[in-house]
């Protein structure tokens, strides 16, 4: 099915339409036109309102691995130490990415079902010394969300040079504060609250981080350092998408119109509400309500109900969820409330379908 009536995946979310009409515009040539530009500045300073931050965005053709590719490649060389916290599969994921570029990592693990803690993250900062610490705000497959400010106020404390968080399933549904938190590489992507296509992504870069990558020097088509001055220079390392990056901003005038207050107030309604609404029907949540994200709700498989045969079902009246990954896979599966999907009347038309098909197949 090309298009569902009840979208409630955690991303790519509904794109709203006006975003949509935005996108549709025969634009001419990014490279050769000043009002790409302008358009560029506007939509870092909606980025920057949006991620609590001055520092200056990359903003890069491609889903949102690509800035965490991009911002561990800019930054890390072979042997360089890197904590990993990881309290679900990307935490852990970013870890195996940093090894793979030839850093030593160690990891600091904590359970799928919980949320980071600052003690075990500063024994091993002090014991380590690392050059990066890395965590995810957002973990989207166990629906939990980290109190990252934490860790970055042992960075802070302890000097680590940088501290990287992944805000891809955060941003736009809940409070990120960069500057605040001591976030020097805050990395996001288009399609989940922001409620954009799945075409950009975005690293903000503290001042202290620019200069770790202009260090490093790394020159590959995922580099951050052609970005640092590119707005300046009016000159970027490939061409640029004018259609995505118009759509973002009409997706980031949807939010800062909205207010951040009153967007954080409908995703945590609308959380609270799938909550509710799952534990009525007699399911088990994974999070807890301390520890749940306000953009996406993971939820036990019940018993003798087959993840396949759930999804089959639900597809079948017009509605989509998402199961999980790594070893939650098959054990749960998530409701996306993110962006233009943070209604509470959708939610409410989702729940239904859900109830009529778990009736069915319990």
């Amino acid at each position: 099915m090309v298009t569902y009536e009840i979208p409630l995946v955690p991303g790519p979310t509904r794109v709203p339409e006006v975003v949509r009409q935005v996108y549709l515009v025969d634009y001419g040539s990014a490279d050769l036109e000043s009002e790409y530009l302008e358009l560029y500045g506007q939509v870092q300073e909606a980025l920057r309102a949006i991620l609590g931050t001055r520092s200056k965005l990359a903003i890069m053709t491609g889903e949102g691995m690509l800035a965490l590719w991009s911002a561990l490649r800019s930054c890390i060389v072979p042997g360089d130490r890197v904590l990993a916290v990881s309290t679900g599969v990307f935490g852990h994921g970013i870890g195996e990415m940093a090894a793979s570029t030839g850093a030593e990592v160690e990891w600091v693990e904590f359970g799928y079902d919980e949320v980071l803690r600052p003690e075990p993250v500063e024994e091993a900062i002090v014991r380590f010394q690392p050059k990066m610490v890395t965590a995810v705000h957002c973990e989207t497959p166990s629906g939990t969300l980290n109190p990252v400010h934490q860790v970055g106020d042992l960075v802070a404390e302890h000097q680590v040079p940088l501290y990287y968080v992944d805000a891809v399933a955060s941003a736009g549904g809940a409070p990120v504060l960069m500057d605040e938190w001591h976030i020097d590489l805050c990395l996001i992507g288009t399609q989940k609250a922001l409620s954009s296509f799945p075409d950009l992504a975005a690293v903000a870069v503290s001042e202290r981080a620019w200069e770790i990558i202009a260090e490093v020097d790394y020159a590959g088509y995922d580099a951050l350092l052609p970005y640092r001055d590119a707005l300046a220079k009016g000159w970027f390392p490939y061409t640029p998408a004018w259609a995505s990056l118009a759509a973002l901003h009409a997706a980031c005038g949807l939010i800062l119109d909205e207010g951040l207050d009153g967007v954080f107030a409908r995703h945590a309604r609308a959380s609270a509400h799938c909550r509710q609404r799952s534990r009525a029907l007699g399911l088990s949540l994974y999070a807890t309500d301390e520890t749940c994200s306000p953009t996406v709700t993971a939820v036990k498989l019940p018993e003798g109900v087959v993840w396949d045969e759930l999804d089959r079902a639900l597809r079948q009246r017009g509605m989509v969820v998402a199961g999980s990954l790594g070893p939650l896979a098959d054990k749960v599966f998530r409701i996306g409330h993110m962006g233009a999907q943070a209604d509470m009347a959708l939610v409410d038309r989702g729940m239904e379908v859900l109830a009529e098909v778990l009736s069915e197949l319990r």
